[in-house]
Protein backbone atom coordinates (compact mmCIF):
# COMPACT_ATOMS: atom_id res chain seq x y z
CA UNK A 1 0.00 0.00 0.00
CA UNK A 2 2.80 2.40 0.79
CA UNK A 3 4.42 1.54 -2.54
CA UNK A 4 1.26 2.75 -4.26
CA UNK A 5 1.31 5.93 -2.20
CA UNK A 6 4.95 6.53 -3.10
CA UNK A 7 4.15 6.11 -6.79
CA UNK A 8 1.48 8.81 -6.57
CA UNK A 9 3.56 11.45 -4.85
CA UNK A 10 6.96 11.07 -6.55
CA UNK A 11 8.57 13.72 -4.34
CA UNK A 12 11.87 13.19 -2.60
CA UNK A 13 10.57 14.48 0.73
CA UNK A 14 7.08 12.86 0.67
CA UNK A 15 5.56 15.55 2.84
CA UNK A 16 1.94 14.64 2.09
CA UNK A 17 2.07 10.88 2.63
CA UNK A 18 0.79 11.14 6.19
CA UNK A 19 -2.32 13.01 5.10
CA UNK A 20 -2.91 10.56 2.25
CA UNK A 21 -2.68 7.58 4.61
CA UNK A 22 -4.97 9.24 7.16
CA UNK A 23 -7.64 10.02 4.57
CA UNK A 24 -7.50 6.60 2.94
CA UNK A 25 -7.83 4.78 6.26
CA UNK A 26 -10.61 7.16 7.31
CA UNK A 27 -12.56 6.54 4.10
CA UNK A 28 -12.25 2.78 4.44
CA UNK A 29 -13.33 2.83 8.06
CA UNK A 30 -16.28 5.07 7.23
CA UNK A 31 -17.69 2.96 4.42
CA UNK A 32 -16.75 -0.49 5.69
CA UNK A 33 -17.33 -0.18 9.41
CA UNK A 34 -19.31 2.86 10.50
CA UNK A 35 -22.23 2.93 8.03
CA UNK A 36 -23.07 -0.81 8.31
CA UNK A 37 -22.77 -0.61 12.09
CA UNK A 38 -25.17 2.33 12.34
CA UNK A 39 -27.60 0.56 9.98
CA UNK A 40 -27.47 -2.63 12.04
CA UNK A 41 -28.03 -0.75 15.31
CA UNK A 42 -31.02 1.10 13.82
CA UNK A 43 -32.58 -2.14 12.58
CA UNK A 44 -32.14 -3.77 15.98
CA UNK A 45 -33.85 -0.81 17.66
CA UNK A 46 -36.81 -1.02 15.28
CA UNK A 47 -37.17 -4.76 15.86
CA UNK A 48 -37.07 -4.27 19.61
CA UNK A 49 -39.70 -1.51 19.48
CA UNK A 50 -41.98 -3.66 17.31
CA UNK A 51 -41.59 -6.61 19.69
CA UNK A 52 -42.41 -4.54 22.78
CA UNK A 53 -45.39 -2.96 21.05
CA UNK A 54 -46.78 -6.34 19.99
CA UNK A 55 -46.23 -7.76 23.46
CA UNK A 56 -47.98 -4.81 25.11
CA UNK A 57 -50.93 -5.04 22.76
CA UNK A 58 -51.22 -8.79 23.35
CA UNK A 59 -51.27 -8.33 27.12
CA UNK A 60 -53.84 -5.53 26.94
CA UNK A 61 -56.07 -7.57 24.61
CA UNK A 62 -55.90 -10.63 26.89
CA UNK A 63 -56.50 -8.73 30.12
CA UNK A 64 -60.28 -8.11 29.88
CA UNK A 65 -63.23 -7.59 27.54
CA UNK A 66 -62.45 -3.91 27.30
CA UNK A 67 -58.79 -4.69 26.63
CA UNK A 68 -59.44 -5.73 23.03
CA UNK A 69 -61.29 -2.47 22.37
CA UNK A 70 -58.51 -0.48 23.97
CA UNK A 71 -55.84 -2.31 21.97
CA UNK A 72 -57.71 -1.72 18.71
CA UNK A 73 -58.21 1.97 19.53
CA UNK A 74 -54.54 2.30 20.41
CA UNK A 75 -53.54 0.78 17.06
CA UNK A 76 -55.86 3.13 15.19
CA UNK A 77 -54.55 6.22 16.97
CA UNK A 78 -50.96 5.15 16.36
CA UNK A 79 -51.66 4.67 12.66
CA UNK A 80 -53.32 8.09 12.48
CA UNK A 81 -50.33 9.70 14.20
CA UNK A 82 -47.94 8.09 11.69
CA UNK A 83 -49.99 9.39 8.75
CA UNK A 84 -50.08 12.90 10.27
CA UNK A 85 -46.29 12.87 10.73
CA UNK A 86 -45.79 11.74 7.13
CA UNK A 87 -48.07 14.48 5.83
CA UNK A 88 -46.37 17.15 7.92
CA UNK A 89 -43.01 15.91 6.63
CA UNK A 90 -44.24 16.33 3.05
CA UNK A 91 -45.38 19.87 3.83
CA UNK A 92 -42.01 20.80 5.30
CA UNK A 93 -40.15 19.10 2.43
CA UNK A 94 -42.25 20.95 -0.13
CA UNK A 95 -41.64 24.31 1.50
CA UNK A 96 -37.91 23.63 1.73
CA UNK A 97 -37.75 22.67 -1.96
CA UNK A 98 -39.65 25.79 -3.01
CA UNK A 99 -37.30 27.92 -0.88
CA UNK A 100 -34.22 26.24 -2.36
CA UNK A 101 -35.57 26.78 -5.88
CA UNK A 102 -36.26 30.46 -5.32
CA UNK A 103 -32.89 30.96 -3.66
CA UNK A 104 -31.11 29.18 -6.51
CA UNK A 105 -32.89 31.29 -9.11
CA UNK A 106 -31.93 34.51 -7.32
CA UNK A 107 -28.35 33.40 -6.69
CA UNK A 108 -27.68 32.23 -10.24
CA UNK A 109 -29.38 35.24 -11.79
CA UNK A 110 -27.24 37.70 -9.83
CA UNK A 111 -24.09 35.63 -10.21
CA UNK A 112 -24.28 34.86 -13.93
CA UNK A 113 -26.87 37.31 -15.25
CA UNK A 114 -29.66 36.64 -17.71
CA UNK A 115 -27.55 36.31 -20.82
CA UNK A 116 -27.69 33.55 -23.38
CA UNK A 117 -26.94 30.20 -21.77
CA UNK A 118 -27.34 31.42 -18.19
CA UNK A 119 -28.42 28.52 -15.93
CA UNK A 120 -30.64 30.51 -13.59
CA UNK A 121 -33.69 28.51 -14.69
CA UNK A 122 -32.16 25.44 -13.01
CA UNK A 123 -33.75 26.75 -9.82
CA UNK A 124 -37.14 25.82 -11.23
CA UNK A 125 -36.36 22.11 -10.82
CA UNK A 126 -36.38 21.99 -7.00
CA UNK A 127 -39.10 24.65 -6.99
CA UNK A 128 -41.43 22.51 -9.10
CA UNK A 129 -40.65 19.44 -7.00
CA UNK A 130 -41.68 21.40 -3.90
CA UNK A 131 -44.84 22.67 -5.59
CA UNK A 132 -45.73 19.10 -6.60
CA UNK A 133 -45.27 17.93 -3.00
CA UNK A 134 -47.48 20.71 -1.69
CA UNK A 135 -50.17 20.03 -4.32
CA UNK A 136 -50.20 16.38 -3.29
CA UNK A 137 -50.47 17.17 0.41
CA UNK A 138 -53.22 19.78 0.14
CA UNK A 139 -55.32 18.56 -2.80
CA UNK A 140 -54.62 14.95 -3.74
CA UNK A 141 -53.93 13.06 -0.50
CA UNK A 142 -56.88 11.32 1.12
CA UNK A 143 -58.34 12.58 4.37
CA UNK A 144 -56.95 11.38 7.68
CA UNK A 145 -59.67 9.80 9.77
Amino acid sequence: MTGLALAFFQEPQLSNIGMWMFLSIGAVSLFVVFIPLVTWIGNRRKEREAFYKAETLRRVAESSGEGAKTAFEMLRMESRTERLKAREGLKVGGLINVGVGVGLIIFLRFLLGTGDGSPWLCGLIPGFVGVAMLIYVFFMAGPIE
